[in-house]
């Protein structure tokens, strides 16, 4: 039995309608059981499809959509490309034909259609003007758009969009550059105050030493606002002419910190200063020194109680 036999089997629950529909596993064991399949492979073979070329059929079908109509309709031309004008005036002119054009060189391709439809518009253009066709579009000309208004308003949306998404971006970027500059500055800032905290404690330690009398790091920004050629406070014009007494004795007796042995060692120029002698105290003659002078001597005590008696 064939497998035709096989599809019509009510058994195999198959029909002719399904020749196309593959068989399934159960199917396939029944019909080998009963001995409908042969050993091989069971593959369908494609029908070669016939071709068809009906030449007389095609000739008349041409026939009916073609049309006899004007130049003016058609506007083909057919001919062979312009003369090179740059050649020509150099004098590198050759007789080129089409096959001598190479097909593979590009721009020797397309120099020969640009010289062919260069020499189509030569062509045309007079016999559109003896045809008094308008070659020329007016002033006033309004060309249909190729897209509609909607998928216009579509394009210009999405440009937008693009073009609001590009200013984020570069907001974000600015914002950015902003904060990392801000930091920048923040650092600056607070290294800058470090730097006159420091200086104004290393001010306050020489004035506490007696190195200085200025106080002028007090005065902070002030001071150094002020111009070179403004007028001096009073304190400053104090401070102009030296330390006083005080701050030179001490400055004297302790120094600045440096060298103290041998301060009070004479040198050349003390040996020789002699503006400090004086001649009534040399030699223990002034009174500081016991010299010839009453003693002041205490009354007894009978006389400072006569005394006390009288003052009452």
């Amino acid at each position: 039995m064939s497998m035709e036999a096989a599809e019509d089997d009510p058994q195999l629950g198959l029909s002719s309608e399904e020749e196309d529909c593959e068989l399934s596993d159960g199917e396939l064991q029944v019909a080998f059981a009963k001995g409908w399949l042969k050993p091989g492979l069971n593959v369908a073979q494609p029908e070669p499809k016939a071709t068809v070329n009906k030449t007389e059929a095609m000739k008349q079908c041409l026939l009916e959509f073609q049309r006899d109509l004007p130049w003016v309709e058609r506007l083909d031309l057919t001919n062979s490309p312009a003369t090179d004008i740059v050649a020509k005036a150099e004098g590198t002119l050759t007789a080129q034909n089409t096959e001598d054009i190479n097909a593979e060189d590009d721009f020797q391709r397309e120099m020969y259609f640009y010289r062919q439809a260069q020499a189509a518009v030569l062509e045309a253009l007079p016999r559109l003007k003896k045809l008094k066709i308008s070659t020329k579009r007016p002033e006033d000309y309004f060309a249909e758009m190729a897209k509609t208004d909607q998928q216009m308003q579509k394009i210009r949306k999405k440009l937008i969009m693009k073009q609001t998404a590009m200013e984020r971006s570069e907001k974000a970027k600015a914002l950015r550059e902003q904060r990392k500059y801000g930091k920048k500055v923040q650092i600056e800032v607070l290294q800058k105050r470090q730097k006159e905290k420091k200086a104004m404690m290393s001010a306050v330690k020489k004035y506490q030493k007696g190195m200085t009398d200025k106080l002028d790091f007090l005065d902070g920004d002030q001071g150094k606002g002020k111009g070179k050629n403004e007028a001096r406070t009073p304190k400053a014009a104090t401070n102009k002419k030296g330390p006083n007494a005080k701050r030179k004795f001490k400055d004297q007796k302790f120094g600045f910190g440096g060298k103290k042995s041998g301060s009070k060692w004479n040198t050349k120029e003390s040996h020789n200063d002699v503006s400090g002698f004086k001649a009534k105290v040399a030699h223990g003659r002034g009174k500081k020194f016991g010299g010839k002078q009453k003693p002041n001597k205490r009354p007894g005590k009978d006389t400072r109680r006569k005394m006390k008696s009288r003052s009452r």
